[in-house]
């Protein structure tokens, strides 16, 4: 099998964390809105890169390229520094959480489930046009 290609346009987003409401008297645990928008969009890109195909089954290596927004206050000196690279996103959002909401978003899209994952390479970076880039590619030889 080959690897699926997609973007997730816009900027990186983490996941929320579960917050506690009271519905009926009762305390349930729900996820936030904004984290379910978020990965309702990652599933309808990776969607359109599947093309149809078939869960991959087997162990999957992942490589996620988040490129944020640069500021708007920022000088045009220091926004050209960060679009190259020499100022790098020390800002929310974490990696890990940014991770976490394109796996989840992937499961029964592109896997069966993110247990799946076996190796990720991730870098955040600035980049006139923000978004999150995913390759997921399928672990030859793996049984």
């Amino acid at each position: 099998m080959t690897s699926i290609v997609f973007i997730v346009p816009g900027q990186p987003q983490g996941k929320g964390r579960p917050r506690v409401g009271k519905i009926g008297g009762h305390a349930r645990m729900f996820t936030p809105q904004k984290t379910v928008a978020y990965e309702g969009l990652i599933s309808h890109a990776a969607q359109q890169a599947m093309q149809g195909r078939a869960l991959i089954e087997g162990p999957v290596s992942v490589v996620v390229d988040m490129r944020c927004q640069v500021p708007a206050s920022w000088s045009k000196t220091k926004k050209a520094q960060a679009i190259n690279g020499a100022v790098l996103p020390t800002t929310k959002p974490d990696q890990d959480n940014v991770l976490k909401a394109i796996f989840d978003g992937l499961n029964g899209v592109a896997w069966r489930d993110d247990v799946q994952v076996v190796q990720i390479s991730s870098r955040k970076r600035y980049s006139p046009l923000p978004g999150v880039y995913v390759e997921i590619i399928p672990v030859e030889g793996a049984a």
